[in-house]
């Protein structure tokens, strides 16, 4: 289930309150500041916007297209009419109707009337209204959501990456706090350990090389612990950078891990349900879809509704002549076109095609996908709890080489190396638990399930406790 995070932002800003103040944030604050600051979702909610309109677009196509215009001609002279022009118009030769007669008919003959002025001006409303497209514009609206789908598809890809993201700096960061700590106590065990070597070399009970190994050991473990100090700065101002902001970002969470996991076919079947990217391949299918529909629409008749209502006429015989307004049915019937539309077809078929076996070829990819992120979590669960036994051996062979050498009978070396083989063992563990935080949380983002990630923290063991 996966519920969309802005909807939360605004009754979790009291969330950002303390933290702006310096406050420790945890992961899940994180990932709500996240959402709320990252450019790049921002672009992709932007993306959506886009196409959301442009489909909303599209539910004028099936509108009248309404215009005024206005025309202004000027013809060559004015156009005129005579009485003998008429008269020849008709075919009819005139009678013999006496000489009075037809001195007045052919005075009317000379007559001359002006139809139209040289120059014209009319204006007018026009209105055209497809009824019948063969298709076209259902496929239009059809495409417009597919590219809306496509859109949304996207944006939640977008999330999950970013999720993704921020696991691997947050949790970086908590290990390398579990590092430094690590290397801290090194160096304050070596600090012990070359002032007892101090101390045993002038009572003379070890040789000055004895010491020596202790000095060179502390000054080593300092250099590790510097180290460590500057690593945890790097991905502590990286993951401030991330969440862009400008006081230094301090995790409140602490490394953990799970006993147990829901079964894998769990995570799978909720994947292969929920995961975006199948809903892209979709969202193509449909648009290839469309494209189908719209060529196949070339073959059919257009039928159109159409009205011309005047305006403005100038004051002459022809505009009084011509009516008013009027109104029509029109047919356009391709015959001969040069787009290839049974190309077109053919092709967008072709599209619908490669969309199925990309489909199929995606599942089959998450399936191997979410097995391997889920036998990586159970491994790193196997190691964290399977160091256990080991950090109590080093512990306890540590306090036995201590005594063994205020006693004189261990060397200094097989001190250091006691210290330095348990701060292995404490680093292994803390890295397995990064390990399985970062299997979790893909886990939990290619499986639309990133809004769990609180549950399984409430039902976990945190590293420190083992």
């Amino acid at each position: 289930m996966l519920i969309h995070p802005r909807s939360l932002l605004i009754g979790c800003m009291s969330l950002y309150l303390p933290f702006a103040q310096g406050a420790a944030i945890s992961f899940d604050e994180a990932w709500l500041l996240l959402q709320d600051n990252n450019n790049s979702l921002a672009a992709q909610r932007a993306n959506l916007d886009r196409y959301q309109h442009l489909e909303n677009a599209t539910d004028n196509l099936n509108l009248p297209q309404v215009s005024i215009g206005a025309n202004y001609t000027r013809l060559d002279k004015d156009v005129t009419v005579s009485g003998k022009q008429l008269f020849d118009s008709t075919g009819v030769p005139l009678p013999n109707l006496g000489p009075k007669i037809g001195q007045v008919l052919s005075q009317l003959g000379n007559v001359t009337s002006t139809i139209s002025e040289r120059d014209l001006f009319t204006s007018s409303i026009r209105a055209v209204w497809p009824i019948f497209t063969g298709g076209r514009i259902n496929a239009a609206q059809s495409a417009a959501e597919g590219k809306k789908e496509q859109a949304k598809s996207e944006l939640a890809m977008e999330t999950q990456a970013r999720y993704e993201d921020l696991s691997k700096y947050y949790f970086s960061v908590l290990l390398a706090k579990e590092v430094l700590n690590t290397r801290n106590l090194v160096e304050q065990g070596l600090t012990k350990h070359r002032n007892n070597a101090v101390k045993l070399e002038q009572q003379g009970q070890i040789a000055r090389v004895e010491r020596l190994q202790a000095d060179a050991a502390l000054d080593k473990a300092t250099v590790e612990r510097k180290k460590a100090q500057k690593t945890l700065e790097i991905v502590q101002s990286a993951l401030t950078e991330i969440l862009s902001q400008n006081e230094t970002v301090e995790p409140r969470d602490a490394l953990f891990i799970n006993t147990t996991l829901p079964p894998l076919s769990a995570f799978v079947d909720q994947t292969l349900n929920t995961y975006p990217g199948l809903d892209l391949l979709d969202a193509k299918h449909k648009q290839a879809s469309s494209l189908i529909k719209a060529e196949q629409g070339k073959y059919y008749p257009e039928v159109f509704l159409y009205g011309n209502y005047s305006l403005h006429e100038d004051d002459s015989l022809a505009s009084q002549m011509k009516p008013d307004w009027l109104v029509g049915v029109g047919v356009n019937i391709p015959l001969i076109e040069s787009t290839g539309r049974s190309d077109q077809v053919k092709a967008a078929q072709s599209a619908v095609t490669q969309v199925n076996y990309l489909k199929q070829q995606a599942k089959q990819d998450l399936r191997v996908l979410v097995q391997k992120t889920y036998l990586e979590a159970q491994q790193a669960q196997e190691e964290v709890l399977g160091l256990k036994s080991s950090i109590a051996l080093a512990e306890e062979n540590l306090n036995l080489r201590q005594k063994a050498f205020t006693q004189g009978l261990s060397t200094s070396t097989e001190v250091v190396d006691a210290q330095l083989y348990l701060a292995s063992v404490q680093t292994q563990k803390a890295a397995a638990s990064f390990n399985y935080l970062l299997s979790l949380s893909k886990l939990l983002a290619i499986s639309n399930e990133m809004n769990a990630f609180s549950q399984y923290q409430h039902n976990s063991i945190t590293i420190s406790t083992l």
